[in-house]
C-alpha cells in the first residue's frame, strides 16, 4: 500500500514558476514509478509526466515539456514536479500517482495510488 500527499500549488501569475511535492508512505518508494496527471474542470484527467524508480528517465507530455521538470529524491520518498512558465491552461488540481511497476508510463492504468490532489490556478 502506497500513501501519497501533495502540496505547494497555489495562484500564481501567468510565466511565474511553482513547485508541487508528493510525500509519499508505505511501499518502499524506490520500486515504483511516479507520475503526475492534472484535470481542469469539466475536462477529463490527463498526464503531464513521469519518472522511472530511478529517476534516471523521465517522459512529458507535450503540452509541458520544456517548462516543466519531473525529479524524484528516493532518500526522502519525494517526488517533485517544477513548473515554470506557467500559462492560464495549466490551471487544474494536479494528483501525484504511484505507479504498480518501476518503469515509467503515462497511461493512468499503470498507476495504483494517487494523492488527494492540489490546485494550480494561474491568472492571465
Amino acid at each position: 500500500q502506497v500513501q501519497l500527499v501533495e502540496s505547494g500549488g497555489g495562484l500564481v501569475q501567468a510565466g511565474g514558476s511553482l513547485r508541487l511535492s508528493c510525500a509519499a508512505s508505505g511501499r518502499t518508494f524506490s520500486t515504483y514509478a511516479m507520475g503526475w496527471f492534472r484535470q481542469a474542470p469539466g475536462k477529463e484527467r490527463e498526464f503531464v509526466a513521469t519518472i522511472n524508480w530511478s529517476g534516471s528517465s523521465t517522459y512529458y507530455s507535450d503540452s509541458v515539456k520544456g517548462r516543466f521538470t519531473i525529479s524524484r529524491d528516493n532518500a526522502k520518498n519525494t517526488g517533485n514536479l517544477l513548473m515554470n512558465s506557467l500559462k492560464p491552461e495549466d490551471t487544474a488540481v494536479y494528483y501525484c500517482a504511484a505507479s504498480n511497476s518501476p518503469f515509467y508510463s503515462g497511461s493512468d492504468v499503470s498507476y495504483g495510488h494517487w494523492g488527494q490532489g492540489t490546485q494550480v490556478t494561474v491568472s492571465s
